[in-house]
């Protein structure tokens, strides 16, 4: 369940990139950045949604936003996902959850009676300073850039 609320202190993290970089929280110092949680690569609904980012990237570039993506999928298959749909940003690798639990995007979900773990899809916008100031706790996947947008003006 995510506990983390808008003025809290985002967790640091490192991970590894569709790259094999590693990428930490603190490479982002002095920058906005939308921390957006997944569930998986290449499935309808991300896809949408990784699109619509990579649609207004260049918005989001200007408002002053860094892009990041986080699922517990593995390098390669970030790359494969990056290539396919060409996202000009950052993709972590996170299958052993460490991201993900810091921000508490794993939790119990339900499919037509079906109740398993997965990620709540979930975006964290954070500010130059490294603060949460806003949390997207069901994004509009088809107009999440729109929204992030809108939401900070």
């Amino acid at each position: 369940m995510v506990t983390l609320q808008a003025g809290d202190k985002a967790p640091a993290f490192k991970g590894k990139d569709q790259n094999g970089n590693v990428v930490s929280l603190a490479d982002f110092k002095g920058k906005k950045v939308v921390l957006y949680f997944y569930p998986e690569d290449d499935t309808p609904t991300c896809t949408v949604q990784a699109c619509n980012l990579r649609d207004n990237y260049g918005l989001l570039k200007q408002a002053g936003f860094e892009v990041l993506g986080v699922s517990p999928d593995e390098e390669k298959k970030h790359k494969k996902f990056e290539a396919k749909y060409n996202l000009p940003f950052t993709l972590l690798a996170d299958p052993e959850h460490k991201i993900i639990d810091k921000y508490g995007v794993w939790d119990e979900k339900q499919l037509y009676g079906r109740k398993y773990m997965g990620i709540l899809r979930t975006t964290f916008v954070l500010d130059e300073k490294g603060i949460i100031r806003k949390i997207f706790l069901r994004p509009k996947n088809k107009q999440h850039a729109e929204e992030i947008i809108a939401a900070l003006q």
